[in-house]
């Protein structure tokens, strides 16, 4: 494998497909199988998702909410979202898994500790990262970025619904936009391409952490990827600018 382990970044979107909100079990099914294949072939999986699928920052626009309180909400449907794709896999049989956060709340998840989520790596166990770093003003973006570095994660892989990588501009509006295969992080950064907040963009390139940017909906996407396949947009600091 050219990657052992590997942080998967879910959008709250991804868990709801086709919906606007919520849950759908076909979305749900998917991820999950997808994250089991990659888990039992040997790939230590952590995982970070997030909760657009629940709260939204236009939601907290529209209702006037504070950026601080919004952040909080959003943290917390994080955690709902770990706990349903934690449900999820050990209705398929994977139950060598944990739930982690940084906001404490012993009864339904353990306490985020770097190590300690290390060690469950090495273990073999797949860890579900909520609560993003458990403060406002982050998005689950940067918080995937940071944990990815903490828990020394070979690769982050950014599943997107949707998205099948990174554009040179919006391709539902620009039909002359072309795709990158590979993607160096001063040219991200420096034409503010947004696929990705730009912080961990910033984050990962300092830290020199590679990433992968690609559509979910692809099957056997992880397990490609870490076996060396070109899926979606790399994104690193010593590679070619290249273009499907």
């Amino acid at each position: 494998m050219k990657y052992k382990r590997v942080l998967l970044k879910v959008s709250g979107g991804a868990l709801s497909g086709e919906r606007d909100f919520g849950f759908e079990k076909d979305s749900l099914d998917r991820i999950t199988d997808e994250i089991i294949k990659a888990s039992n072939s040997g790939i230590e999986v952590a995982v970070l998702v997030g909760g657009g699928n629940i709260f939204r920052g236009k939601t907290a626009d529209d209702w006037n909410i504070e950026r601080a309180e919004a952040d909080n909400i959003g943290m917390m449907a994080t955690i709902i979202n770990s706990l349903i794709l934690r449900g999820a896999l050990v209705s398929k049989g994977a139950h060598d898994l944990r739930v982690m956060t940084p906001i404490p709340m012993n009864t339904v998840a353990e306490p985020y500790i770097r190590l300690r989520a290390v060690h469950h790596l090495d273990k073999g166990k797949i860890i579900i990262l909520g609560g993003g770093i458990g403060q406002p003003f982050v998005t689950t973006d940067y918080a995937s970025l940071q944990r990815a570095i903490e828990i020394r994660a070979d690769v982050v892989l950014m599943a997107k619904q949707g998205t099948d990588g990174v554009y040179t501009d919006n391709p539902n509006t620009n039909p002359e936009a072309k795709r990158y295969k590979t993607l160096t992080y001063d040219e991200a950064i420096s034409k503010n391409l947004k696929v990705v907040d730009g912080s961990a963009f910033i984050l990962a390139k300092d830290y020199k952490m590679p990433m992968y940017i690609f559509d979910f909906n692809k099957k056997d996407s992880i397990t490609d990827i870490c076996s060396g396949k070109n899926i979606g947009t790399f994104v690193g600091n010593d590679c070619e600018i290249e273009m499907y």
